[in-house]
């Protein structure tokens, strides 16, 4: 298993595990959903305190992950399998991402 904290603007809004099964389930902190002021990090993730659950990494988070030729070399520099989704999303997202929403992973 893998966990992500999920950041918007560097303020954590919710927790993406990956399961050993390899599916995924995103929750938002509580602290997140009662503050009224904070938005919901996608439109296809609206703040509840329902956890999402998919057999794959969410198109929220996908659309995140870098293409073609700079995704093959993520991987490369990276020692990271071309299809680890959640890999590269952890290497990717947790500095140098475009918009409010950075990932970073979480020791077990």
């Amino acid at each position: 298993m893998r966990k992500a904290k999920i950041l918007y603007k560097n303020q954590e809004a919710g927790m993406l595990i990956q399961h050993d099964n390899g599916s995924f389930t995103f929750k938002y902190d509580n602290s997140w959903i009662s503050d009224k002021t904070k938005p919901a990090i996608s439109l296809t993730l609206p703040k509840t305190q329902q956890e999402y659950y998919s057999d794959f990494l969410f198109p929220f988070f996908y659309n995140m992950l870098p293409e073609g030729s700079n995704k093959q070399i993520v991987c490369k520099l990276n020692r990271l399998d071309i299809n680890d989704h959640f890999g590269i999303l952890l290497t990717t997202a947790k500095n140098d991402n475009i918009g409010a929403i950075t990932v970073r992973a979480i020791d077990s």
